[in-house]
């Protein structure tokens, strides 16, 4: 009896334990948390920008991360037609984005932005054209791939990252197209800090 009942106390608190590890992985866990930045530098035909993006994100495990980030842009361009005219814009808003390693140094990756647009149009002198100012948006859709330094999980480790990315999407005003209306190579180079890591 003492046998029988001794089983039973330990096939009850050993479900117990269980229950309580799985009931643990399906809540949010601080240790996946992460934050960073990027910079970033674009160079097309006649066009150059640059900018900043700090993020928070998650690591939904090992392949996977996903991140908030808010962007901010400078894009200056030359007109092609008319020399001496010139495009600035300033860019700036909110955006997301998934992250896929198949490997730890490796990664694919997508990311939407809604790009609020600040355009100034700087007319070559003696033109006749004035100077004009318009306030525009802009979604853009951006795929690329990328380097890190060496992510790791569960236990997470801050690393550098280089990555390359092209807009996708045919917004007329995005700020990764030329003047000509051709998507640009979009270079970024950032870091990824993992927060809540505490000793190991």
């Amino acid at each position: 009896m003492k046998k029988t009942l001794l089983s039973v106390i330990l096939i009850v608190v050993s479900f117990s334990i269980f229950a309580q590890e799985e009931e643990s992985e399906k809540f949010f866990k601080k240790e996946n948390l992460f934050t960073g930045g990027t910079v970033n530098l674009s160079f097309g035909n006649l066009s150059t920008a640059l900018g900043v993006s700090p993020f928070v994100g998650y690591s939904l495990n090992k392949y996977v991360d996903v991140a908030a980030t808010l962007g901010v842009n400078y894009i200056s361009q030359r007109d092609y037609n008319v020399v001496g005219d010139k495009l600035r814009q300033t860019v700036y808003g909110p955006g997301a984005f998934v992250r896929l390693f198949p490997v730890k140094f490796l990664f694919a990756q997508a990311q939407y932005e809604f790009n609020l647009i600040r355009q100034k149009y700087i007319p070559a002198a003696g033109s006749g054209y004035s100077l004009d100012k318009l306030k525009l948006d802009a979604h853009s859709v951006l795929l690329g791939m990328g380097i890190a330094s060496g992510r790791s999980f569960p236990y997470q480790k801050s690393y550098y990252y280089f990555s390359i990315m092209w807009d996708v999407a045919n917004a007329p005003y995005s700020p990764y197209k030329d003047n000509l209306k051709r998507a640009v190579p979009i270079i970024r180079a950032g870091y990824n800090i993992a927060l809540f890591q505490g000793r190991r």
